[in-house]
């Protein structure tokens, strides 16, 4: 199953097509959800007797929307839309951890950025962080803005053991979705390598990092055959090299640690930097 938020905004509405799209091609079925939160009318000089169902009416109102927008674009997939109570953040966190009792947790959670309220915030609304840090499952995190499709998959290789799921989830879609998939290993020299008293062999260096890539990839590329797959690696910060990759590509891929309660804060630089600055959609993978 493939859950959404939505909030009534544009990026929503970016987000159901997303997550549409990729319910089709997965074979599964479509929640889409909203989250009606009580909190900021809660004070008690200001009557709130009125509120709780004009809420509710505004949040059925947003899921039949979102809802038409889903079937109209994908007719043949399952689509069911619930509103439920609480901070939005939590709503979808929970959803995406609960979405199957049979199978677990979602296959996908889809987040729209650049809105207003509920789901969304101003640059990467709070809700996408904590999200993306704290599910069990993929979260991918799409633009309000509309992109071309250029066909092209990206996916940030390393040699922590957080690269693995990325990459099979990389692998993934882009065996879907009939795409290119970048494999792309950014690396800096540490602060000490500039000592002149300490002596490097730069060809060799580079051949280190050429091997990493290179075994990270053999094994998916067994289960993926028909993908094609270009490896890269550069002398750069991995967050300005994926985000200037980014311009090209349909999504990036990234891994992420997100450990705890502190999921959010914990999502680590790299994923937390392409969350902010890559030009398309980001998809956080986390190992189960």
């Amino acid at each position: 199953m493939i859950v959404v938020g939505v909030d009534g905004s544009a990026a929503a509405r970016a987000a159901v097509e997303w997550a549409a799209d990729d319910a089709l091609r997965m074979r599964v079925p479509l929640r889409i959800v909203h989250a009606v939160d009580r909190s900021p009318y809660q004070i008690g000089k200001f009557p709130t007797a009125d509120w709780p169902d004009a809420l509710l009416r505004q949040g059925h109102r947003v899921l039949a929307d979102a809802a038409a927008v889903a079937r109209d674009r994908q007719p043949e997939i399952d689509v069911t839309t619930r509103v439920l109570e609480g901070p939005p953040a939590l709503v979808l966190r929970e959803q995406a951890d609960m979405a199957d009792d049979a199978s677990g947790p979602a296959d996908e959670v889809v987040i729209g950025t650049r809105g207003h309220g509920g789901f969304a915030g101003a640059l990467l609304g709070s809700v996408s962080a904590h999200v993306a840090g704290q599910a069990r499952s993929p979260v991918v995190v799409v633009r309000a803005e509309p992109h071309p499709v250029r066909g092209r998959i990206v996916v940030g290789v390393d040699d922590s053991p957080e690269c693995e799921p990325a990459l099979a989830y990389a692998f993934r879609q882009a065996s879907l979705r009939g795409s290119e998939l970048r494999a792309l290993h950014a690396w800096q020299l540490p602060v000490h390598a500039f000592a002149p008293e300490i002596a490097y062999d730069m060809d060799e260096v580079r051949q280190a990092q050429y091997r990493l890539v290179r075994d990270r990839v053999e094994a998916m590329e067994k289960e993926y055959p028909q993908v094609n797959v270009v490896e890269e690696v550069q002398s750069a910060h991995p967050v300005d090299a994926l985000g200037a990759a980014s311009e090209e590509a349909d999504l990036v891929v990234v891994g992420s640690h997100g450990r705890g309660t502190l999921g959010s804060v914990l999502l680590g630089s790299v994923s937390r930097g392409v969350l902010h600055h890559a030009h398309c959609a980001v998809a956080v993978v986390r190992g189960r």
